[in-house]
């Protein structure tokens, strides 16, 4: 089982030009967290609570200023194939079919043509579009988009996929269906996951732990077992699950959470 640790992590940005070394941004300041090949792990707070940087510095984009993130004890130096990033714009490229966007993370390999098609086209089969492979990304929905984008991420078998909102730009319908979709394809893949979502609802469905960062700088305020996503994958509808009584319990509980240190931080 691979682990993905944050041990005592802070980011600071550089000041801005012509500002002093004082006026340094501290974003997020001790941050400590596992995360295990069989978890997915929601990270949720408010605007400035530093989520997408906590993303930035697992996917090896951003040096923390202190501390150290590692995978299965190995620092980590900047962008790996053991790491997967699947942004909330698709960020696929145009000029090529979906299947040739799957295939772009082998190509970089050095995989044979003939052998990344083929891994490619088993991936389309995989997330539900086995006809899709020669059309271009404008012919695709958003839903569809971003099904293609995860197929990418997991064509080089990454340890971790590193989630940024991967579902916001969706409509409500296309979002609900791609809840269940995310967490099947996860738990295919046998990869940890990290996911930044504003939504608490998703949160709470979809993490195996829901993880709560306040702001101002971005700390771990709290950390809450959830287990949802179980019971979807044992069968049980995602409205089902949404209306259970716990559910709304813990929905109402976590709202609470995350207004209440709202009010503590205006009243300081």
């Amino acid at each position: 089982m691979s682990v993905l640790t944050f041990r005592n992590v802070s980011l600071r940005y550089p000041p801005r030009a012509g500002r002093s070394e004082a006026a340094q941004n501290l974003v997020l300041d001790g941050i400590n967290l596992q995360i295990a090949s069989d978890e997915l792990v929601a990270i949720i707070g408010r605007s400035g609570s530093g989520k997408t940087s906590l993303l930035n510095l697992a996917a090896g984009f951003l040096e923390p200023t202190a501390g150290t993130i590692t995978v299965d004890g190995v620092p980590i130096r900047g962008p790996g194939a053991d790491r997967a990033v699947v942004f909330q714009d698709d960020a696929l490229y145009p000029w090529l079919d979906a299947r040739e966007n799957i295939a772009f993370p082998l190509k970089l390999k050095g995989v044979p043509a003939a052998d990344r098609l083929a891994r490619a086209q088993q991936l389309l089969e995989r997330v539900g579009l086995p006809e899709a492979g020669d059309r271009r990304i404008w012919e695709l929905s958003g839903g569809m988009r971003q099904r293609v984008g995860i197929a990418r991420a997991l064509a080089a078998e990454p340890r971790f996929l590193l989630l940024d909102e991967p579902l916001g730009a969706l409509d409500a319908l296309t979002r609900t269906r791609m809840q269940e979709f995310l967490l099947r394809i996860k738990a295919e893949s046998g990869a940890g996951a990290l996911l930044i979502t504003h939504s608490i609802e998703e949160a709470l469905l979809l993490g195996t732990r829901v993880v709560v960062l306040s702001p101002g700088p971005g700390r771990l305020s709290a950390e809450i077992e959830a287990g949802f996503n179980a019971e979807v994958l044992n069968g049980a509808s995602v409205a089902a699950v949404k209306m259970s009584p716990l559910f709304k319990r813990m929905h109402a509980g976590l709202t609470g959470l995350i207004h209440s240190s709202a009010e503590e931080e205006l009243a300081a």
